[in-house]
């Protein structure tokens, strides 16, 4: 993993968080359909590399140059993760810590 790219933070309205947000000096970085039937919000400080995600549930998203590669360190050091999603924005395989809070690797496209 290189980098937390992404903190999701569950809200329970999507588009009044958005504006609460953008209130305080967020910026819109991406509002589109995500697949499921929601709408993926993402927003980031101007000038920093890692983002939120305003979501249904906690994660937290970790960059990497090689998912194969970093699922096959972690599964030697006996993490369990679960399948790797192929989707336009990228790979991205999901996991938990012992305390079930959701972490997952992000290979861009």
């Amino acid at each position: 993993m290189k980098s937390v790219e992404i903190i999701m933070i569950p809200v329970q309205d999507r588009q009044k968080a958005k504006e609460f947000y953008l209130k305080l000096g967020f910026t819109l970085l991406v509002e589109a359909s995500d697949g499921h039937g929601d709408t993926w919000i993402q927003l980031g400080i101007p000038g920093s590399d890692t983002s939120i995600s305003l979501a249904s549930f906690p994660g937290i998203i970790c960059e990497t140059d090689n998912i194969a590669a970093e699922i096959h360190a972690l599964k030697e050091k006996e993490i369990e993760v679960g399948i790797t999603d192929d989707t336009p924005w990228g790979k991205f395989a999901w996991l938990k810590d012992m305390d079930g809070n959701s972490l997952c690797l992000h290979q861009k496209p």
